[in-house]
């Protein structure tokens, strides 16, 4: 029974090692470029939205080493696809409508010291042709955008 309460208290320290936390700020969603739900109503789809983004980047700032701050704003959004209008009301998604998320972000250390501070415009113009992992939910591509991001920026700048 010791060892596996010793064994469990490692995993959780263990686990602990890597517990950044992550900020998400938005801009007016009204401005952003294609933020526009098929067949939902435009605010719950917009707070859906934010709550998605919000999760899916405190996930990514889980990695970061305890005491690291990610603040991501989001200044422009165009989704992959295009919002339709019709007797549907669909989201078509074809290799011309691909994602593009507009971000600001700042990196902080566990010292208060910025690591990295940029803008970047994320897309993925071949976003179709790439294997889908996993399971698929909503936002995946935008999400699969943030991962890559995530990795060639901030990991990067965390090893560095």
């Amino acid at each position: 029974m010791k060892n596996v309460i010793t064994m469990a208290i490692g995993l959780l320290c263990a686990f602990g090692a890597y517990a950044g936390e992550g900020k998400v700020h938005f801009k007016d969603f009204n401005d952003y470029r294609d933020v526009y739900p098929s067949n939902e109503v435009k605010g719950a789809f917009h707070k859906r939205l934010a709550k998605q983004f919000e999760k899916h980047v405190a996930k990514l700032a889980e990695k970061l080493p305890d005491g690291y701050k990610l603040d991501v704003t989001f200044n422009d959004i165009d989704l992959a696809g295009e919002a339709r209008f019709n007797m549907d009301n669909i989201r078509v998604v074809k290799d011309i409508y691909f994602p593009r998320l507009d971000i600001s972000y700042r990196l902080v250390d566990n010292k208060g010291q910025q690591v990295i501070e940029a803008t970047e415009e994320l897309k993925d113009m071949s976003f179709l042709d790439r294997i889908k992992s996993g399971r698929e939910g909503s936002l995946y591509y935008e999400k699969r955008l943030l991962d890559q991001w995530f990795e060639s920026q901030i990991a990067k700048a965390v090893k560095s």
